[in-house]
């Protein structure tokens, strides 16, 4: 079936109206009120916004007060805030690593954690065996476990998949990361393996970021969903650094570098014929953390909800550093959270203004992303409004600092007919819409709107850009780059006034923009035939004319 969705004078709002007359309105972004909840939100005072912690309530206050002023509808029976049960759980610093009688220094070669409410890990002489990528993947006649029993054995694994090392031959989607690729993936497979752990071999190219943001992100309290789970979870997780891996190799008699290149072109195993003990102490607390879920209601098809996604949460505060001591998380996320409260005054103002949207816009601001998705998740499996009437969902994740650009990036593009309405709204503005540049990073798979693909919600992560309008921009464009060099998951992402925040809106007028026109439509879309979701919600045909 294919469906025509028309575009009049008054398409972005007034779709349903091929006559009508109306002009459509016009968003008109406030900077000035941006620039202060970017700088409210990254500031000192927030600590970081770790889940759970003092920076979590202030968030919860500051956000709640400022969809309800804006004129969202708390969505959680009177609330603005969907309770996520979490649990924490910490490994000791003073680790005790040996692999193949090496002693690994925690932080430095190896980070490792349990995520098991256990007082202590201890585990002696365990064998290393090398998986490759550890991928079980029977749609790429692939299987590094085949016929492999696990069980008390720690795998070692390569990070990303395939055909980050070998795209020319066909395997997996080349450079393009598959969900295969992702480090989650690794643990999962890993545990249904049976293995007692797994161990992931860090590389800087394929895992797309320095070792530091290992270190920091790896250490200290790891958050996970809490309550009762069904299925096995390794004994202990974590990374070690590539020229560990290599030394580890050498004492068993082995070549990491020809290892990984036999692991690239077919499954391997390979036992080290090494083992490894590991000691430390581990503690597990629980607590409650929030989404912060507001909703504007739709006139002709408000059961149906367009969802726009962004995370709430960073990394918190590290008291062991010497100076500066907090993840501010200004791009990472403070920006993405105040384009939402952007976006939220626009739809408010067009209802306003007479041009109401016909379906449902719900705003989930989620918590624990940064520890692997935790409140996307928890909503996906636990949805304050049906998945089956979710027709979309429209992800932030870091706003474009660095000046308008002429292209407009849809990471993994080509997922779902989501991004015809990106497209069209895109071209509207005279911007070409285009792939993510390094699809080898697997931006697709390490954002919010994930969590929702997996259950079949069409959901689109896009933004910003890598052309520049013009060789001004593009010499500031350089110069922030170099300020912000470094600052992903660090200290160093703060705040900055000099920030050139004309693309951030250009790009926030192509989600509302693209928002409005699907929320005045009576199109369902759907994931196209080839990717990984299209048995979950076929493509439906849409063409838009």
């Amino acid at each position: 079936m294919r469906i025509i969705v028309p575009l009049c004078a008054a398409a972005l709002l007034l779709g349903c109206n091929e006559h009508s007359e109306s002009t459509p309105f016009q968003a008109k972004f406030d900077e000035q009120l941006f620039r202060q909840d970017l700088k409210t939100l990254s500031s000192d005072a927030f600590e970081g916004r770790a889940p759970t912690t003092h920076g979590e309530q202030m968030t919860l206050d500051y956000l709640s007060a400022a969809f309800k002023r804006i004129g969202f509808a708390p969505a959680a029976n009177g609330s603005y805030l969907q309770k996520v049960p979490m649990v924490s759980y910490t490994a000791s610093d003073d680790e005790q690593v040996t692999l193949a009688d090496l002693p690994l220094k925690y932080r430095d070669d190896i980070v490792l954690n349990s995520r098991h409410d256990v007082s202590e890990v201890a585990i002696d002489n365990a064998p290393l065996v090398f998986v490759g990528y550890g991928i079980n993947a029977p749609e790429y006649d692939w299987n590094d476990y085949q016929g492999l029993d696990m069980r008390g054995k720690i795998a070692v694994i390569l990070v990303n998949d395939p055909g980050f090392a070998a795209p020319d031959s066909g395997k997996f989607a080349g450079k393009a990361m598959t969900y295969y690729g992702r480090w989650t993936y690794k643990y999962e497979e890993a545990s249904r393996q049976g293995a007692l752990g797994a161990i992931i071999i860090h590389d800087t190219a394929p895992a797309s970021y320095p070792w530091s943001v290992v270190e920091h992100s790896w250490t200290g309290p790891q958050q996970d969903l809490a309550g009762d789970k069904k299925d096995y979870r390794v004994a202990v997780e974590g990374w070690m650094t590539k020229d560990a891996a290599t030394q580890v190799f050498k004492k068993s008699g082995l070549d990491l570098h020809s290892a990984s290149e036999r692991a690239a072109h077919g499954p391997i195993q390979l036992p080290l014929e090494q083992t490894a003990s590991i000691h430390f102490n581990n503690s597990a607390v629980y607590a409650d953390s929030y989404n912060v879920v507001a909703t504007l209601k739709g006139t002709a098809a408000a059961e149906e909800h367009i969802l726009v996604t962004g995370h709430w949460d960073h990394l918190g505060k590290d008291d062991t550093l010497e100076g500066d001591q907090i993840f501010n998380g200004a791009m990472d996320n403070a920006s993405g959270v105040s384009g939402m409260l952007a976006l939220a005054r626009q739809f408010v103002a067009a209802a306003n203004a007479g041009q109401p949207l016909q379906r449902s816009v719900t705003f989930v601001v989620t918590t624990g992303e940064e520890q692997g998705l935790l409140g996307s998740r928890y909503y996906a499996e636990h949805p304050l409004y049906p998945l089956a009437n979710t027709i979309g969902v429209f992800n932030l994740d870091s706003t474009n600092i660095f000046g308008r650009t002429k292209d407009y990036t849809i990471v993994g593009k080509g997922k779902s007919e989501l991004e015809l309405y990106l497209q069209k709204a895109t071209s509207d503005m005279q911007r070409i819409a285009k792939a993510e540049s390094h699809p080898e990073s697997g931006g697709y798979f390490r954002s919010d709107h994930f969590s929702f693909a997996k259950f079949g919600v069409p959901a689109v992560f896009a933004g910003g850009g890598s052309e520049p309008v013009d060789k001004t921009t593009a010499d500031y464009k350089q110069q922030i780059l170099r300020l912000e060099k470094g600052c992903y998951h660090n200290t160093c992402d703060e705040y900055h006034e000099e920030w050139d925040l004309s693309g951030t809106f250009e790009d926030l007028q192509v989600y509302f923009n693209a928002i409005s026109l699907l929320g005045n439509s009576q199109a369902r879309p759907g994931y196209y035939q080839g990717t990984e979701f299209y048995q979950l919600r076929p493509e439906s045909g849409i063409s838009l004319k």
